[in-house]
């Protein structure tokens, strides 16, 4: 047929990877090339070898072969043994790719050459040192696999094996290695619809670390890491981080009991969830609602006038100036204040103030060092804006709960358009 050249070893007789070969027959059926041995090998070139269709690269002319040997020749003898149990191999250089098989502890795969992509990243957020390979599994498996948790070696005799081993996949294991782990309170806030974005975007997780071999916590107090050498089964959906005393349990209602010591020997549980949606598009969903209600109060003026306590004109991009407010200094506006600022719907109410107010806000004074913030609730009408100052005491978790017992209360008018 042509000529081919082989990309994994054979023991019997040996011939190493990137040896050119005769090819007499390729077998769909049997998943088989039937080749010749290298020139000058043996005496006996009536003798034929079968080789799996995946370990060896048809080419064609003997010419074309040769110089494909040539420029595979840097890793012709190149190995690597993996180091992480279920390291995954991916269809592209990137860590987001989809998965295409998991590596088992110990287990040798073949490096095809090198590849460009972006470095997976650290438990400390940096970049993890090494590089994407193109690799092939001893059974037929191409595909991507960045170098940090693989021993790359030249060919021995002694290490080249396929490290088959009989083990029964695990699918509930690869759900929860497929899923991203949430602290459980990010799930109460989704549910009771009051998101504290701040609060969101630190994304405190579970991370059981399957691409590094280093599982993270990080939650408010504190964060931890744990280096495992495999994952391995405690039971029904109970699973031991091997070389650490961290362990994981899926629980009936779907969620992820993760317990450890600290380190004072304390043995402690948290709970992780999956989120109905990833933290970003969260994120992005209540930016969206919060700017639809700072439009609502925009909509009503944006001029607010009181011939007590000054003139309120909001911006569209969410700032603010206020003049004329020299009666509210300094009980409400310090003294040293121009009066810019900016208004943040970050605030929610209790659901027994909702028949009395539209919801909160706070009032952000941007050119003050001390005291900088003021909270308000606040109520529109066709006349204008009525607000409500919040003492600090009077918000729990984003939300006001408690009112003063003799509240400031500010109403200005809309300004004619």
């Amino acid at each position: 047929m042509g000529y081919g050249v082989l990309l994994w070893s054979v023991d019997d007789p040996p011939i190493d990877s990137g040896t050119v070969l005769p090819v007499y027959i390729k077998s769909n059926i049997e998943r088989i090339w039937v080749v010749g041995l290298p020139d000058g090998s043996r005496s006996d070139k009536d003798y034929k070898l079968e080789v799996p269709l995946a370990n060896l690269e048809f080419v064609g002319s003997k010419k074309n072969a040769i110089q494909w040997a040539n420029d595979f020749s840097q890793y012709a003898m190149s190995y690597a043994e993996n180091l992480q149990d279920r390291l995954p191999i991916r269809d592209n250089p990137d860590n987001n790719a989809r998965s295409v098989y998991r590596l088992r502890l110990g287990e040798v795969i073949k490096i095809l050459g090198i590849a460009r992509g972006v470095p997976p990243i650290s438990a400390t957020g940096e970049p993890l040192p090494g590089d994407w390979y193109k690799v092939m599994t001893v059974d037929g498996v191409v595909g991507f696999c960045f170098s940090y948790r693989l021993k790359i070696f030249e060919q021995n005799e002694n290490r080249i094996q396929s490290n088959v081993v009989d083990t029964a996949p695990d699918p509930e294991l690869e759900m929860v290695l497929s899923r991203i782990w949430s602290a459980e309170t990010y799930l109460q806030m989704i549910n009771s619809r009051r998101i504290n974005i701040q609060e969101m975007e630190k994304k405190y997780r579970f991370d059981p670390g399957h691409e590094t071999g280093v599982a993270r916590i990080i939650m408010p107090d504190f964060e931890r890491q744990f280096t495992y050498s495999r994952i391995s089964s405690d039971g029904e959906r109970a699973w031991n981080f091997d070389g650490t005393n961290l362990q994981m349990v899926l629980r009936p209602n779907n969620t992820l009991a993760v317990q450890f010591q600290d380190t004072a020997g304390v043995s402690r549980t948290l709970t992780f969830v999956n989120l109905p949606a990833d933290i970003d598009s969260l994120i992005l969903q209540e930016n969206a609602r919060r700017e639809n209600q700072y439009l609502s109060i925009f909509n009503q003026g944006p001029v607010f006038t009181s011939s007590n306590f000054g003139t309120i004109t909001l911006l569209s991009t969410g700032g603010f100036t206020w003049t004329g407010y020299e009666v509210l200094v300094p009980d409400l506006i310090p003294a040293e204040t121009r009066g810019l600022g900016r208004i943040l719907m970050d605030l929610y109410i209790t659901p027994s103030y909702e028949d009395r107010f539209d919801g909160a806000f706070t009032m952000q004074f941007t050119d003050i060092r001390n005291n900088n913030t003021r909270y308000f609730l606040y109520s529109l009408d066709n006349q204008g804006l009525r607000l409500e100052l919040v003492p600090t005491f009077g918000i729990e978790n984003i939300t006001v709960t408690r009112r003063d017992s003799s509240p400031m209360v500010l109403y200005f008018f809309r300004d004619s358009p």
